[in-house]
């Protein structure tokens, strides 16, 4: 497992912000700085747990998402966001954590 990222909801605005209409939310770029951080603004009719919206969540890559999911409580499904990405949430500790497995051709 390799730390990539935090994401902290907000419900302010940020310096360049990355609309991405297909998942209903707006973010910072986590790239852009040395810790990850990612501001997301989730839109109203953003189809996401509360515990996602309203709580800050760490992303760790993974090698094998199917595995890392088991007897994890689930709470979004595997999707992809984007190409050769697949990312799961699972709830640890009261807290969201998102697991993400890169497609091993990219």
């Amino acid at each position: 497992m390799k730390y990539n990222h935090i994401g902290i909801p907000t419900s302010g605005r940020f310096d360049n912000e990355i609309d991405l209409p297909h998942l209903k939310m707006t973010v910072s770029d986590h790239q852009d700085n040395a810790f990850g951080i990612q501001w997301q603004r989730y839109w109203q009719d953003a189809p996401y747990p509360e515990l996602v919206k309203r709580v800050p969540h760490i992303a760790f890559e993974v090698e094998d998402l199917a595995q890392a999911l088991e007897g994890h409580k689930l709470l979004i499904a595997p999707n992809s966001p984007s190409p050769g990405l697949t990312v799961a949430f699972i709830e640890v500790n009261g807290a969201p954590v998102e697991l993400m497995q890169y497609d091993k051709n990219n």
